[in-house]
């Protein structure tokens, strides 16, 4: 081995905080005597758990519990919060603005590497749709799930309080545009949610909101397969949960939901889930990338045509060699994510020292999604399961998969007690901004929020 080999993981994800994980036990020696050094790049310390996000929002669990905090995880890493504003592979060096790099005005700091391990993820695919920048919300982080929950118990304390009826009528209606595992899970989590909220509210009926869904395409959830994506469209709309298909969102300013249908919806609340692209990161590398901006990957996880760099998950082009179909790729979802971050950390390890490298193989065996309290459907290994059954193996499946006992832990304890008691219907819409009292009580103005919330 090499004198002194740093790793950089360019990202805090899924790919990233395995690969890490994966890294401190395979160079577990290495590392005692100074030999290696693993550092990693995030621009949050934690990684986020994407399948608990609607169950976050629809306040099954904590938010904190649907977090690791990468520090505790990756005890012999350095883990530099910041984020990399581009790569140099051929200079091997990474520019990276940490959380001081504005106050200290001496500009992004460059971190050296041997191997590069870029994890960046994916980040919303947005459409130059009027009014979708100032209006809507994402699905993607913690922050955007909680705020998502608040938001929508605020608007039904508006919709209470109110006597306009076009006020009432737009704090009621709930617009989520995308059909794929974010929008189908985070609407049927929320409305179910929301469904339970009402009981508590003296003006305020289950029937009062409007809950739509729009989809571009002919079908919803294609990772279930066709026949219980077309369950799920059953299901929502059983649920009086207006579900669009082959429509899409023409525009949402003034707060109005206009659709390409000519269906034109007041209303407050927009949710964009509407698909992901590549971080922008790799476009300032000097590295492969093919037609969809996704970086040029081997079957053994390493850059095709660049040496001592790696790359897989959401940001990688992983060639799929359980198929016979050529130029065939492994989908940038979670599953495949977690097992390629174990083959990556043996390969780098592999690479050090000097051993062959191992091929990333697996087959794609089914995928679960909830629906809501006791809802879901399921298609793995071809058996299909849908209601309840499809639900508890969801729930069992991401308990198997959260990173840390700790975590699984207090994930199961907040399931069993939330069957023993009621629902939390509580909105603290007040932690998005914190100084808000104070700056008025001050004599300040208080904060806007662009999203509309109050």
């Amino acid at each position: 081995m090499k004198e002194r080999a740093r790793i950089l993981v360019v990202g805090g994800g899924y790919v990233g905080m395995y690969t890490a994980l994966r890294l401190q036990r395979k160079l577990k020696q290495e590392l005692k005597r100074g030999e290696v050094e693993i550092v990693v790049v995030t621009p949050d310390p934690y990684m986020t758990y994407q399948p608990f996000l609607p169950e976050a929002a629809a306040g099954s669990i904590s938010p904190r519990h649907v977090v690791v905090p990468l520090r505790r995880v990756l005890d012999r890493c350095r883990v530099v919060i910041g984020e990399a504003r581009s790569i140099n592979h051929a200079k091997r060096t990474a520019e990276v603005a940490t959380l001081a790099t504005e106050e200290e005005g001496t500009g992004p700091d460059q971190i050296g590497y041997d191997e590069l391990v870029l994890a960046p993820g994916s980040v919303s695919r947005t459409l130059p749709i009027p009014g979708l920048a100032e209006f809507a919300i994402g699905f993607k982080t913690v922050e955007e799930a909680i705020g998502l929950r608040n938001h929508v118990i605020e608007q039904m304390d508006i919709a209470s309080s109110t006597r306009d009826p076009a006020i009432r009528d737009a704090a009621l209606t709930f617009v989520f545009v995308g059909g794929g595992y974010a929008g189908v899970e985070a609407l049927g989590e929320l409305e179910d949610m929301a469904r339970y909220a009402t009981r508590y509210y003296h003006n305020v009926k289950a029937d009062d909101m409007k809950w739509i869904l729009v989809e571009a395409s002919n079908r919803i959830l294609p990772e279930v397969g066709e026949a219980m994506g077309k369950y799920t469209v059953t299901q929502l709309r059983r649920r009086n949960i207006d579900v669009r298909l082959e429509t899409r969102l023409d525009s949402c300013t003034d707060r109005v939901a206009v659709l390409d249908d000519g269906a034109r919806f007041p209303t407050r609340t927009v949710v964009w889930t509407a698909g992901v692209k590549p971080h922008p990161v790799l476009a300032a590398t000097d590295l492969p990338l093919n037609e969809r901006g996704r970086l040029k990957c081997t079957p053994q996880l390493a850059l095709d045509g660049a040496t001592h760099a790696w790359a897989a998950g959401d940001a990688a082009a992983v060639p799929d060699v359980t198929t016979a179909e050529p130029g065939r790729e492994t989908a940038p979802n979670a599953q495949h994510a977690v097992r390629q971050a174990k083959v990556l950390g043996d390969n780098i390890a592999h690479s050090l020292r000097g051993e062959p490298l191992e091929t990333y193989s697996h087959k794609y065996v089914g995928s679960v999604a909830s629906l809501g309290l006791h809802k879901g459907v399921a298609h793995v290994y071809g058996r299909k399961l849908k209601g309840y059954p499809a639900w508890f193996m969801h729930r069992v499946y991401h308990l198997s998969r959260v990173p840390t006992v700790n975590r699984k832990a207090r994930v199961l304890a907040e399931w069993i007690l939330s069957g023993l008691f009621k629902r939390e219907i509580v909105s603290l819409g007040s932690l998005e901004h914190p100084r808000a009292e104070f700056e008025l009580a001050a004599g300040g103005k208080p904060p806007r929020d662009p999203k509309g919330s109050s």
